[in-house]
């Protein structure tokens, strides 16, 4: 089958979430047809396996303009700017409506498999920026179908490649083992089935971010309820406790997310969650009762838990653009332009200079990772971001480089979204006699909460000990 002419082809959006559809939204309003292609059975499947969860951002922070443009034509009532919603608000309220006003031009149940060039593997160079991109699908019912584009704009974001628990990156020996009894997810503890599995039980939390925090406030929530009785967390963070490690507190300008660290932080005050710090896990075993008990690098056994909730992150599935020329960062796998902007050993969520089409190319022309995904490994991303980040895009493929290269960005500067890197050091923790450099870890008890300017003068994001 011939590949059809370039001003008939579409341009492939992987990914019907939030940066997918306002990518989609973009390209409309530019004149240029979207063909958008969703693995899940829904658009915005991944948002809706953390309907529980509210976001930090509020409703203003979460619509696109230009998706807003599609919709109101329809008669769609933008939320109350100010308010907070949880993801199956954001799923409900405005991105299956957004799908819906898009029509066939997103297609569900459809999982990219491939994407190259029509003819050229990633190793032939003759005649290649003149192909047209040709896209493999395989759809839920067993059907294939190859699609040709003039470009893709791979949104798939990183739901759904959790990282380990792992202090290495790898997953921590005996952690496929130990499957039945550890989630990558912040659980749903409205569902009963899932509330009986962490009532009363003792639970360990790996992370550092958002997400552990959330979870941590859910068990402390569920161990003062009438049925969580002797519920108990064990925060487990591979770096110390600094004043940057539960955010910005009341200082952080995205409020709901300073909320969450102070959230944490008051699980830990009141005795719901014990905190290890400086633990990075290399295996998970069982004890005699079925219990896990995770060992430390540093040979250290803690108590036996129940159940292990790992929230260290997510990382990019680059399996399917394997046939594509890409210029990757090494360390964070992000495009190569944007990664010193993102780093999270410098930057937090506010800090990121702005960027578009520039800071996200490729060796390939005509392809872009964008939302999430662009980001790698790196956890400072919001949704505001991803939104600026299709607009210079489509306005790239339009050709209007003008408007493309007019990147604006505010967003908010304080708060730690999480992180790597520095942020895991041992120089990041709080010693006994004040400081922050005492490399051995230990469990803490946090005490009263101090004022967030002495907090902050403490230990900056960046990390208390750098230069």
């Amino acid at each position: 089958m011939n590949a059809p002419t370039t001003d008939r082809m579409p341009v492939v959006v992987v990914g019907a979430g939030p940066i997918g559809l306002a990518a989609a939204a973009h390209l409309v309003d530019r004149g240029i047809e979207p063909l958008v292609l969703e693995a899940g059975h829904t658009a915005a499947a991944a948002v809706r396996e953390w309907s529980h969860v509210r976001l930090f951002s509020t409703w203003g922070e979460l619509v696109d303009p230009a998706a807003e443009k599609l919709l109101a034509p329809t008669g769609w009532t933008r939320p109350d700017p100010s308010g907070y919603p949880s993801g199956g608000d954001w799923a409900d309220l405005y991105l299956q409506p957004l799908a819906d006003v898009l029509g066939d031009r997103v297609r569900t149940g459809a999982t990219v498999t491939g994407v190259s060039r029509t003819g050229r593997d990633r190793i032939v160079d003759a005649d290649r920026e003149q192909q047209p991109f040709v896209v493999h699908v395989a759809y839920a019912d067993g059907r294939e179908e190859r699609l040709f584009a003039r470009a893709v704009i791979d949104a798939s974001g990183t739901w759904a490649t959790p990282s380990p628990a792992g202090g290495s990156g790898l997953a921590a020996l005996g952690e496929k083992g130990a499957a039945d009894r550890i989630t990558y997810r912040v659980p749903d503890l409205r569902d009963p089935a899932v509330r009986a599995r962490y009532a009363g039980r003792r639970t360990a939390v790996i992370g550092s971010g958002a997400s552990a925090f959330t979870a941590l406030a859910y068990l402390a929530d569920l161990a003062k309820s009438d049925d969580g009785a002797n519920t108990k967390g064990v925060w487990i963070l591979r770096r110390g406790i600094s004043g940057s490690t539960f955010g910005g507190g009341e200082a952080d300008q995205l409020p709901a997310r300073g909320a969450l660290g102070l959230a944490a932080k008051a699980a830990v005050d009141e005795g719901h969650a014990d905190a290890v710090t400086g633990f990075r896990t290399e295996a998970i075993e069982r004890d005699t009762d079925g219990r896990l008990v995770l060992v430390g690098e540093d040979g250290r056994r803690l108590d036996p838990v129940d159940e292990v909730i790992v929230l260290t992150g997510f990382r990019p599935d680059l399996s399917f653009l394997d046939e594509l020329r890409l210029g990757l960062d090494e360390r964070l796998q992000a495009p190569v332009a944007l990664a010193p902007l993102i780093d999270p050993n410098q930057h937090s969520c506010g800090t990121v200079y702005p960027h578009g089409h520039r800071e996200l190319s490729h060796p390939e022309h005509g392809v872009y990772l964008v939302g999430m995904k662009s980001y790698g490994r790196a956890p400072t991303f919001l949704a505001m971001t991803g939104y600026e980040q299709v607009r210079s895009v489509a306005a790239a493929i339009a050709g209007d480089m003008e408007s493309a290269d007019r990147v604006e960005l505010t967003l908010p500067e304080t708060g730690v979204c999480g992180g790597a890197g520095l942020f895991d050091a041992p120089d990041t923790q709080e010693g006994d006699g004040g400081g922050c450099c005492a490399p051995a870890p230990q469990l803490v008890r946090l005490g009263a909460p101090a004022p967030v300017e002495a907090a902050a003068e403490q230990a900056p994001a960046g990390g208390c000990c750098g230069s």
